[in-house]
């Protein structure tokens, strides 16, 4: 049997159109994705939109439409981006799913009957923008740290998920790396918050919220929105709900895959990812995830994106000055891949410049120029034991640190090996000698198609074009 790989992003909430920070997600997880087919891996790459809640509610009406109008123009706004992107998924899940929200109810009913779930009051600080109940310690100056937004108190009837006592189990398993939790400095902030904070049972469900999926049990409730939203992991590989107990009903896609080898996520939603989704699994008898990798924001100028402050980086922007490809590596080589990076569209023209137009693109051309007119073939190498790269680079999910291996190993010193040998004066004073430096430079090219590709799809297949014909293409026109 093949080797699986299970690669997930989180569902993106729909209130809005998608952005900078959605696509550096998605890419992230394509670029692992296509790594691991390349390896012949059984692979499945999963992800999606979240649809409902009381924040997708309020967006509709001010948008003056239907929810299912709404989040129906949103969630396609998505897919057209990842289509641009060159974004290769297996499955795109939407939390108004027929069958996700059949699955929901069966979840949501089993947990109750088990008692995992039961009727309570909820007295906590509510970010409508956050969709979630925060704590006192995490707010900043009494606003949500995330939003910058005072939070309203908030008391209510609700259902709630027990939580508490799962919390030791849940030490265990992230201690042990069962549920490992990557960068390091994310799974010790995890620890230290289990281990000096006691968990409290949350409110999984609202009464005024209309717009979300009805609890089962009693259809004046609707559920929160995390739960929904947690359950696409499973529902996106056809789970239809029932527990790994009853065995008989799980579905194929969930025997396969299950449990998921990489969760990537963004900072701000580590908290709920490694609490409430691993309760939700221990009281329904599912392994937790392998790991979840935890990722930065996107800064600009040093400081958070906003509008008011003017300092938005636009993807539609960026695809029209950049390209797909383009766009792919400015955000994959942004920083390193766990940290928060900081662009600003002037660094990345002067990058794309450097990189690309100059560094790939150039040498490209300079070497088909060079190859053109010659019965020189392509030495029938093997691309080398690139063990160590690649178990770095996306083993150990070191995104940026592999674009910069290849760029170094290969473009720049393939470049310099042109610029001091300076191979078009030995064509005629040294065949020989020519000929062995543009085997040598035909190969780097091979090598450097073989490796770009998880990140730079395109790119790597037409150079390997080139390298079938002879003629080669502008790769990454100069822009201003």
């Amino acid at each position: 049997m093949k080797k699986k790989f299970y690669i997930t992003t989180p569902i993106y909430y729909v209130n809005d159109l998608p952005h900078i920070g959605h696509a550096y997600t998605t890419i992230a997880a394509d670029v692992l994705a296509r790594f691991h087919r390349e390896r012949d891996e059984d692979v499945f790459f999963l992800t999606g939109t979240d649809e409902h809640g009381l924040k997708i509610q309020h967006s509709a009406e001010e948008a003056g439409k239907d929810p299912q109008k709404f989040v129906d123009e949103i969630s396609g706004e998505f897919k057209k981006l990842w289509d641009k992107l060159n974004v290769k998924y297996d499955n795109f899940i939407r939390t108004t799913d027929p069958a996700h929200k059949k699955a929901v109810g069966k979840v949501l009913q089993a947990l109750y009957e088990q008692g995992a779930v039961y009727k309570g009051e909820y007295e906590g600080l509510y970010c409508v923008a956050c969709e979630q109940f925060r704590q006192e310690n995490e707010l900043v100056e009494g606003r949500c740290p995330d939003h910058d937004i005072v939070l309203e108190r908030v008391k209510e009837e609700c259902y709630l998920l027990k939580l508490a006592d799962i919390q030791s189990r849940l030490v265990e398993k992230i201690e042990g790396d069962e549920f490992a939790i990557r960068p390091e400095k994310y799974k010790k902030e995890v620890l230290s918050f289990l281990k000096n904070e006691k968990l409290k049972d949350i409110s999984i469900s609202r009464k005024k919220v209309s717009w979300g999926i009805p609890m089962p049990f009693d259809k004046e409730h609707t559920t929160y929105v995390w739960v929904d939203a947690f359950l696409n992991y499973l529902t996106g590989l056809g789970w239809d709900g029932s527990t790994l107990e009853l065995g008989s009903r799980v579905s194929s896609g969930v025997t396969r895959f299950w449990p998921a080898d990489v969760q990537l996520i963004g900072k701000d939603i580590l908290r709920v990812h490694a609490t409430i989704w691993p309760a939700i699994l221990v009281h329904l008898g599912i392994p937790l995830p392998k790991m979840l990798f935890v990722h930065g924001h996107i800064r600009s100028g040093g400081r958070k994106m906003g509008k008011t402050l003017g300092n938005v980086i636009s993807i539609k922007e960026m695809l029209e000055k950049f390209g797909a490809d383009g766009t792919r590596y400015l955000l994959m080589s942004a920083g390193t891949f766990g940290e928060d990076v900081d662009v600003t569209m002037e660094r990345m023209v002067e990058k794309y410049n450097a990189d690309l137009a100059n560094g790939i693109g150039n040498l490209v051309s300079r070497i088909v120029k060079l190859w053109e007119g010659t019965d020189i073939e392509i030495p029938n190498v093997k691309t080398g034991d690139w063990s160590e790269f690649y178990k770095f680079t996306f083993d150990e999910i070191n995104i940026d640190k592999g674009l910069d291996y290849i760029w170094r190993n290969i473009v720049s010193k393939a470049n310099k090996c042109i610029e001091e040998k300076k191979p078009w004066e030995l064509k005629k004073a040294n065949p020989e000698k020519f000929e062995h430096n543009l085997k040598e430079l035909l190969v780097d090219l091979k090598f450097f198609s073989d490796l770009v590709f998880p990140f730079m799809p395109e790119t790597s297949q037409k150079i390997k074009k080139a390298l079938e014909t002879k003629k080669a293409e502008i790769l990454f026109p100069r822009v201003k």
